[in-house]
């Protein structure tokens, strides 16, 4: 609880990044936006990590599944929070591996110094279960635009998810509402395939990587659902536009669609993911049970890793026996 009040204090203190920038040219590589006025949104992320949609290996002690803080920046399309396919800073490390920030806003306070690229910092509380909401609000203007943040899963060796580099703005003007799907990226940085792994460094550094239902290829991986194509989201990011007035906008806007949807149609549908039996290999066979000079029976075994859920294929056969003659009869 200490920690989170002084992380707090500590973004508080760096919300005032943004407020040399507005004289400062920013250099762009993206679309120009030419909207005259701020605009103020609220961000609400909700957790959808269940165990019925992952049911493989889900945490349900020490700790259980879970969300960290969430940690955002607005800035100017030079800067990047983190990248896909690309390599994790110290500061992406250390959160997308413990949930640890100070790293991090350190990084976002010198980009903000040298280049003025940040204009703000955004914070929003841990969301203590798989599932629930967490939410905060914040501003963007012409020359910061974009929207980058990161929240850690717990437990995880170093997977998290995020947003990168969202432009809220379409020309000269702001967009209303966004509704995005977020998945689990691995930050390159430990190399373990499971939520509760112990840590095993990757050296050298991978570059930041999407989970997928195939991707690490590993059975043991938390995330192989091999008879998946797509992981459902493990969570879900609402940008809500705020009027001058403090009234929220009602409509929202699915960028991945181009049909708009009311507030009531985004409540989700149970996702329940079938996962599969996994059993061991076969033991080898056992001694030959018989009389000597008579045929006889010999056994070998194997176990259940992990067992179905969710109308997954059932558990095979975990013994089989066939017939032996006795060797070294005498």
């Amino acid at each position: 609880k200490e920690t989170q009040t002084t992380l707090y204090h500590l973004i508080v203190m760096m919300l005032t990044l943004g407020q040399g920038t507005h004289s400062m040219p920013v250099p762009t590589d993206g679309p120009v936006c030419t909207a005259s006025e701020t605009a103020q949104y609220k961000l609400t992320f909700f957790g959808k990590w269940t165990r019925a949609a992952f049911p493989k290996q889900y945490p349900v002690y020490r700790p259980p599944a879970q969300w960290s803080n969430l940690i955002g920046v607005t800035h100017s399309s030079d800067y990047h929070m983190w990248q896909r396919n690309a390599f994790a800073s110290n500061g992406v490390r250390e959160f997308a591996e413990k949930g640890e920030a100070w790293t991090l806003m350190k990084e976002v306070e010198a980009a903000g110094e040298r280049i003025q690229s940040v204009y703000g910092v955004l914070s929003a509380p841990a969301v203590v279960g798989g599932t629930g909401q967490t939410n905060t609000e914040f501003e963007v203007y012409a020359k910061h635009s974009y929207l980058s943040f990161i929240v850690h899963l717990v437990p995880s060796p170093d997977w998290f998810v995020g947003v990168e580099s969202f432009d809220l703005c379409d020309g000269d003007h702001w967009k209303d509402n966004v509704l995005l799907e977020l998945f689990p990226y691995d930050a390159g940085t430990d190399s373990g395939f499971t939520f509760s792994s112990p840590n095993f460094e990757t050296m050298p550094q991978d570059k930041i990587t999407q989970i997928t239902s195939s991707s690490p290829s590993h059975p043991a991986n938390s995330f192989y659902y091999p008879r998946l194509k797509h992981l459902p989201p493990i969570a879900k990011v609402m940008l809500t536009k705020i009027r001058k007035n403090n009234q929220i906008i009602s409509l929202l806007v699915d960028p991945t669609q181009s049909n708009q949807l009311t507030g009531n149609e985004i409540e989700d549908t149970v996702i329940n993911t079938p996962l599969d039996c996994e059993v061991s290999v076969w033991s080898p066979w056992g001694l030959c049970k018989s009389k000597c000079g008579d045929s006889g029976v010999q056994h070998r075994t194997r176990y259940v890793i992990m067992h179905s859920a969710n109308s997954g294929l059932a558990c095979p056969l975990l013994e089989e026996e066939r017939k032996c003659l006795q060797d070294n009869c005498l």
